[in-house]
């Protein structure tokens, strides 16, 4: 085999072993645990779309739960469900237990929609589903800060993703979730 051919197999093979995800074809194939230590699997969410956001605690970017929250509410019915994975990646922004940070958000923001555990969401831990999005979507699928908002569509595939600084209830993120949504 010549060189370049060599390399660009090498070059797959490990992206592969990297992400542990080659076999996974859309979302719904990703398991989480619930920030209460419950079982969390977006397959329990088949057929409704997904927005998966990164969150923080102590970020500039935190007074988004709010807008979240009302994404949730006003797009549940239509089979929206959001799903917060609290991490600590990004400027120790996260540096609670799960218990601090659910007492954290229902406190300043009456959250109710899924959260998960704190997990690592850059680098070579971050759990599966965002090392999928990464490799489905290049390096614009890997979040460069907390908020940054993914979504799915009812199908599992990824959709798009937007960075902290879109806010949840932006023009353009809530056009992106209801063409995915069924019509009212």
């Amino acid at each position: 085999m010549t060189s370049w051919l060599v390399r660009a197999l090498g070059a797959i093979l490990l992206a592969a072993a990297l992400c542990g995800t080659a076999e996974a074809a859309t979302a719904y194939d990703f398991d989480f645990v619930a920030i209460d230590g419950k079982p969390l699997p977006l397959a329990a969410f088949r057929g409704k779309a997904l927005l998966v956001v990164n969150t923080a605690s102590y970020c500039g970017y935190t007074g988004q739960y709010d807008d979240l929250q009302a994404l949730w509410e006003r797009y549940r019915d239509r089979g929206l469900v959001v799903v917060g994975v609290p991490s600590n990646d990004f400027g120790n922004q996260e540096p609670g237990d799960e218990a601090a940070i659910q007492t954290f958000c229902a406190f300043n923001f009456d959250l109710d929609f899924p959260m998960t555990r704190k997990l690592k969401v850059i680098g070579k831990d971050a759990h599966p589903f965002f090392q999928w999005v990464a490799a489905e979507m290049g390096h614009r699928g890997v979040p460069r800060w907390n908020f940054t908002k993914f979504l799915v569509a009812p199908d599992g595939a990824i959709m798009d993703v937007w960075p902290s600084e879109t806010e949840p209830l932006s023009e353009d993120l809530t056009l992106a979730i209801e063409a995915v949504l069924p019509a009212q």
